[in-house]
């Protein structure tokens, strides 16, 4: 058993250190600034590679819960054809602060054009826009008020009501005509909804300037990784600024390097969990009306979400969390589990009965994880540290999760040996549930609320290694206090990554 423990800890600490190896070189120059224009702070990083002839510049706008970092693969595509290239930050997202909006992304991406060009720093004449999901569509949006020699939109989000798309799921309305050399793509593994729209674009286009291409095999995220999507982005650059087209792609290292490594903090974080929470010497007592029938479970679940998902339809409470739709997710958390928590206050008030040893140790275990799988994707991929602002959000977001945790936690009684991976999928389960009235609220009361169906694969990928690590931390300790403190500052933590700033 040992023995085991640590050769997935050295393995853990050996993919890290590859991981590294591979993220972390780079042949590029990027140098990061802040631009102050019209009431807007952005942090831009601007990549080129050194020695070459500067031959265009292009300004590229990332998606909305993404950042700058993410978009690194495309910027290095176009510095490899001697462009230099400006990536910020829009409000509320990496490191630029809030309030996001999307009519104020847009209105902070025109910002920094209008700067950039008011400095000398490019020339409109030999400058592309480029963008993202809402990225794509704020780079489509600002030619029509500042001029450039051309466009290049990569899965825009649509601005119009078709292809399946409703009124309330848009971004920004009312698409301009695009301008001339535009290139449009998408993913052929993206809803019909996006291609759609997409084509749609080009199709309205009055003069025969304009491209849509579709990337085979590509989602909506891989497309940012797609050589397949980098190499006509790289031909339809040079054909609109006459350079001569180059055939170097930008290396998938650090995106490996990334993987790789966050692979290996999860190897390490489950010697690392029972360690830090220490086997309880006490057997964790738990009465029969700890643990309810499976079938009341799942009807108490599916219940309450419903009822709450039809509140929230006509009020949300927590609007002071001032997180774009993550307020959304945050009210439903708190509103179901306040209620099962009363409805079964005695096993969870026996939740608090285990020492304090084990709050404090989950506490711990809980920050640590959290900071260095933060500090992680930052090195690598993915701008993930909490700036000051998500850091002041923290403590209350903490408080309005921990209800639905604990709730959860206790329902669904001890951790028992051979029955573990039963009792991870019904907690799974129950997620789900919540999860599928969630989007009923979007699908059928129209409410918007928009990223909870486009982060759902997150949402997954989340809610498994969360709730991997809170049954380590509940097997270890006993407490189900302990495991759910645990569970809710991880997805604090990962709330105020993911959703940005308002």
């Amino acid at each position: 058993m040992k023995s085991g423990k640590a050769i997935r800890g050295i393995a853990g600490v050996l993919l890290c250190a590859g991981g590294l190896w591979l993220a972390l070189p780079t042949p590029y120059k990027e140098q990061t600034y802040i631009f102050n224009a019209d009431g807007c702070r952005l942090e831009t990083t601007m990549v080129e590679k050194p020695g070459a002839t500067v031959q265009g510049s292009v300004v590229l706008f990332h998606g909305i819960s993404a950042n700058k970092k993410i978009m690194s693969y495309l910027a290095r595509g176009f510095a490899e054809q001697g462009m230099r290239v400006f990536v910020p930050d829009l409000p509320g997202h990496g490191r630029t602060p809030g309030p996001f909006s999307p009519a104020r992304a847009e209105q902070c991406g025109e910002a920094l054009l209008r700067e950039l060009l008011t400095r000398g720093v490019i020339d409109a004449n030999r400058t592309i826009l480029a963008g993202h999901s809402m990225g794509g569509a704020i780079a489509e949006r600002i030619p029509a008020r500042v001029p450039v020699a051309g466009l290049i939109a990569i899965s825009p989000a649509p601005m119009r009501a078709e292809h399946g798309v409703t009124e309330e799921k848009l971004l920004f309305h009312n698409p301009p005509e695009l301008p001339s050399n535009s290139l449009v793509m998408a993913g052929s593994l993206e809803l019909e909804s996006m291609r759609g729209n997409a084509a749609d674009l080009v199709a309205a286009q009055r003069d025969a300037t304009a491209k849509y291409l579709e990337i085979p095999g590509a989602s909506h995220v891989s497309i940012l990784f797609s050589g397949a999507a980098m190499r006509p982005a790289q031909e339809w650059a040079a054909q609109v600024l006459h350079t001569s087209p180059v055939s170097a792609l930008p290396s998938h290292r650090p995106l490996i390097g990334g993987l790789a490594g966050f692979l290996g903090i999860l190897l390490i974080a489950g010697p690392f969990l029972r360690e830090v929470a220490g086997k309880s010497t006490g057997t964790e007592i738990v009465g029969t009306s700890t643990v309810i029938g499976m079938q009341r479970l799942l009807l108490e679940f599916a219940a309450g979400s419903v009822l709450i998902v039809l509140l929230l339809r006509f009020w949300i409470p927590l609007k002071a969390i001032k997180l774009f739709q993550g307020d959304y997710l945050a009210n439903i958390e708190l509103l179901l589990g306040t209620v099962l928590v009363v409805m079964h206050w005695s096993p969870v008030r026996a939740a608090f009965a285990n020492s304090s040893r084990h709050f404090l140790a989950a506490t711990f275990a809980g920050l640590v994880l959290l900071l260095l799988a933060t500090a992680w994707f930052d090195l690598t991929f993915y701008e993930a540290w909490l700036i000051g602002a998500k850091w002041a959000r923290f403590p209350f977001l903490l408080a309005v999760l921990l209800p639905y945790h604990l709730a959860e936690e206790t329902l669904l009684g001890p951790a028992q040996e051979g029955k573990r991976g039963r009792r991870l999928a019904m907690a799974l389960t129950l997620r789900l549930i919540t999860w599928m009235a969630m989007m009923g609220g979007v699908l059928v009361l129209h409410n918007g609320e928009i990223l909870i169906g486009l982060l759902a694969l997150y949402l997954a990928v989340f809610n498994l290694i969360q709730r991997s690590g809170m049954d380590i931390v509940r097997t270890e300790t006993g407490s189900a206090g302990a495991a759910a403190l645990f569970g809710a500052i991880l997805l604090a933590g990962f709330c105020l990554v993911i959703f940005p700033l308002t």
